[in-house]
């Protein structure tokens, strides 16, 4: 009867209005919750005008006339357009419920078709009530879909009669829903992130996103209760999500709710921000709000209702007037005065207990006399231990921070809260940065002589970024300004400053220097003085790492780290700089027999290839355009010639999941160095404009950097611009033409840009010294930049 219908219908259709999607989408004076409601009733209004004809056309055969009101069916908005919260590209959740007896194919066919006709996506069901109740008793996602059921057309008692025993049914199981719900919740924050500090946050599944209020809503719907102190400006910061997800609806044209880098500035523009930077602080604060109510929420909620928390947390006295009462730290006496120290006294207390702050301390903290300048010792000592607690200190500030407690401690915060970091590699904005690196530098503490200015250093490292200039530079100076304030001696002041300082020196020189050049160790160990200055920068490298994100981080860069490490400790002692037991020479002896061949040998095994062949200008960028013909990333190159052969070596970025072809990669380096390969139209044709670079991202800018000072032998160029496929080769083709001498190279990748060094020297075997000749190769590492393939 489907089809027969569906073409009875499309007649009967003819003569109606279809539903203005398009022009509601496009009209931009209608955002968030305008939108959701102009556009929720249109749709409603059409779905109402298709339930009515097909009721008509399964009553009356197609005939048309008068028909008595519809009895047995009717049909319900549930889950998202239940609660009018329709975007652009929302799916249609919608329920046909009948009365047993009653068919109702013939009214489902009549509304499902005409809605994917028009293109919508739809979540549809057809079902009696009693099957609904059912099912809602055994399904989580049901049940809270039918929390929200609103009648659209049809037999008001069934719609009314369903959206009563769904509720009642809720109710009468609420603890065990609270509890499936309470663990849906923390399973949905791990797999989805964060709204507030990601980079590209998920508005609506994301810790802190719409979802999180449709939780708390439905768990006072199960007998949960929520102080309204909780839930205070929540609906505000919910209908700042949704006016962002109705403008990403119409700037992707298709479901999704993850705000992407290329999505932010056009989103931000139609909302009618300054930026992308405004947009995404806007997000931050909405999703720090929502996130620190439902957390606070489900907390309670878990300890008073659920009993999902430990038992040990039993009401207890701790020391200095605190105590822990029902879950929670609070000051003993409400009516006390409290002293300059109380704040960090409550939230040392919290960390270490993993507890969360009592609602009445918060609001009586407010109230507590500024910390003065300069600090008491216990006020030092309390801030340094809250930081050496490490990840559970985390919570705790947020909390401090929402509730305006953190600035007073540390007014430098205030620029850096929710301020986003708009590059491929950091994952949190600056604020949630801060903290996660003193949460990694926590565990380091065995590392440094004084694990207190190690988490310090950790969390002030970028506190410059809140402000115009070289954030190392501002950062130095704002930490000397907060330090002095806290009351550290000069000595302290001066270290703590000093690796914030230069808290990027070890990982830049580990992956853009030559660590076999003694100048490159002997000025490495000139900034850091001391043995005890190089821990705390070696840890603090490793801290600031772990909490930028993951490709931040890795054995290979550890490696560089580490050994840069003991070449400055070596050096620190007085010791030849530049040797270290744990380096391997190069050339190996391996290597230098096949020098001694005096014959072309290619040698690709595990992550190295390496080529012997006679000395010409331009093997080095033959061998690196092979390489990115093969899609593989060099991270590192180095050159030894003697007479008239040369080595080249070259390591590569190995993918576990992918091994190199090596065989295939040494065949087509023989083919280069014979000639026998057209290199420059193979790549043209391998990577075309295959690579796309991610639209929103900060770009670095362009620029090449001659540098004469740090090395005794070569010339220091540095070129910095986006990654495309076939720079290393553009780069070092330039370099050949300007007969420019590669000796070693260091290959970084930043996310979408590259920080590439090379150690070169001319024709002459000197350094690149003329401003003229500087001026030439500029321009033509400037044009391989922007070069197309």
């Amino acid at each position: 009867m489907g089809s027969e219908f569906r073409t009875t219908w499309k007649v009967h259709r003819a003569v109606s209005p279809p539903l203005l999607r398009s022009e509601l989408i496009a009209d931009e004076s209608l955002r968030g919750r305008a939108f959701s409601s102009a556009y929720g009733a249109a749709v409603e209004s059409w779905l109402v005008d298709l339930f009515d004809e097909a009721a008509i056309l399964s009553s009356t055969d197609g005939e048309g006339g008068p028909a008595a009101p519809v009895t047995g069916v009717s049909l319900l908005a549930v889950g998202g357009q239940g609660r009018s919260e329709l975007c652009p590209q929302s799916d249609l959740d919608l329920l046909l419920v009948f009365d047993k007896g009653f068919d109702p194919e013939p009214i489902a066919n009549g509304i499902w078709y005409p809605v994917w006709d028009a293109g919508l996506k739809l979540g549809h069901a057809v079902r009696t009530v009693r099957d609904s109740i059912s099912l809602a008793a055994e399904d989580l996602q049901t049940a809270t879909a039918l929390l929200s059921a609103r009648h659209l057309a049809g037999d008001r008692r069934l719609s009314s009669e369903l959206a009563e025993k769904a509720r009642l049914g809720w109710r009468r199981r609420g603890r065990s829903w609270l509890e499936e719900l309470g663990r849906s919740v923390e399973e949905r924050h791990r797999t989805a992130g964060e709204v507030a500090f990601e980079l590209e946050p998920d508005l609506k599944e994301g810790r802190g996103g719409l979802r999180d209020v449709h939780a708390l809503v439905w768990a006072r719907e199960a007998g949960a209760e929520v102080d309204p102190r909780v839930l205070a400006d929540l609906q505000l910061h919910h209908d700042t999500l949704l006016e962002i997800r109705v403008e990403l609806h119409r700037v992707r044209g298709r479901p999704g709710d993850r705000l992407l880098l290329e999505d932010q500035d056009t989103v931000a523009q139609r909302l009618g921000l300054t930026d992308a930077d405004e947009l995404m602080a806007s997000v931050a604060r909405a999703g720090r709000a929502i996130a620190w109510a439902s957390d606070e929420a489900w907390y309670e909620i878990g300890r008073t209702v659920t009993k999902r928390r430990p038992r040990r947390r039993r009401d207890r006295a701790v020391e200095h007037g605190l105590a822990i009462r029902e879950g929670r730290v609070a000051v003993a006496d409400p009516e006390g005065s409290l002293d300059p120290e109380t704040v960090l006294r409550v939230a040392v207390t919290a960390a270490r207990h993993e507890v969360r702050v009592d609602l009445g301390t918060l609001d009586a903290l407010d109230a507590a006399p500024p910390l003065p300048s300069p600090w008491s010792d216990e006020a030092r000592q309390l801030f340094a231990e809250l930081l050496l607690i490490g990840p559970a200190a985390i919570p705790v500030v947020e909390a401090l921070d929402w509730w305006n407690l953190w600035v007073p401690v540390l007014p430098e915060w205030e620029p850096v809260r929710c301020r986003p970091q708009r590059n491929a590699l950091h994952r949190y904005t600056v604020d949630r940065h801060l903290l996660e690196a003193a949460a990694e530098a926590a565990p380091l503490r065995h590392r440094v002589d004084r694990p207190e200015l190690l988490v310090l250093a950790a969390l002030l490292h970028d506190i410059g970024k809140g402000h115009a200039g070289d954030h190392s530079e501002v950062g130095e100076s704002l930490a000397r300004r907060i330090l002095a304030r806290m009351g550290y001696d000069t000595a302290d002041v001066t270290a703590v400053c000093s690796a914030v300082r230069h808290h990027l020196l070890l990982a830049d020189v580990a992956t853009r220097r030559d660590l076999d050049d003694p100048v490159t160790i002997a000025t490495v160990a000139r900034r850091v003085g001391t043995m005890e200055q190089l821990a705390l920068f070696r840890a603090l490298s490793e801290a600031d790492a772990l909490a930028t994100g993951p490709a931040a981080w890795g054995p290979w860069r550890s490696q560089l780290v580490d050994r840069l490490c003991s070449l400055v400790r070596r050096a620190l002692d007085g010791d030849a700089p530049g040797v270290t037991d744990a380096a391997p020479s190069f050339p190996t002896a391996e290597q230098r027999e096949l020098m001694a061949t005096g014959e072309t040998r290619v040698v690709g095994r595990e992550d190295q290839l390496v080529v012997v062949c006679s000395d010409r200008p331009g093997v080095v960028s033959r061998v690196a355009g092979v390489l990115a013909l093969h899609g593989l990333e060099v991270v590192r190159a180095v050159i030894h010639s003697e007479g008239d052969v040369v080595l080249d070596e070259f390591r590569v970025e190995v993918d576990a999941a992918r091994l190199v072809p090596w065989e295939r990669v040494v065949a087509d380096v023989e083919r280069v160095l014979d000639g026998r390969l057209a290199l420059a139209s193979r790549l043209s044709e391998r990577i075309g404009s295959a690579h796309q670079r991610r639209p929103g991202i900060h770009q670095l800018v362009p620029l090449v950097r001659f540098d004469n000072d740090g090395s005794d032998e070569a010339t220091i160029i540095e070129v910095v611009g986006p990654d495309t496929p076939g720079l290393l080769y553009r780069i070092t083709k330039a370099m050949a033409e300007m007969y420019l001498d590669v000796r070693s190279a260091r290959i970084q990748t930043v996310g979408d840009d590259v920080v590439d060094t090379f150690y070169v020297v001319d024709a002459s075997g000197g350094k690149v010294v003329d401003p003229e000749v500087q001026h030439e190769v500029r321009r033509a590492l400037m044009f391989a930049l922007d070069e197309e393939l």
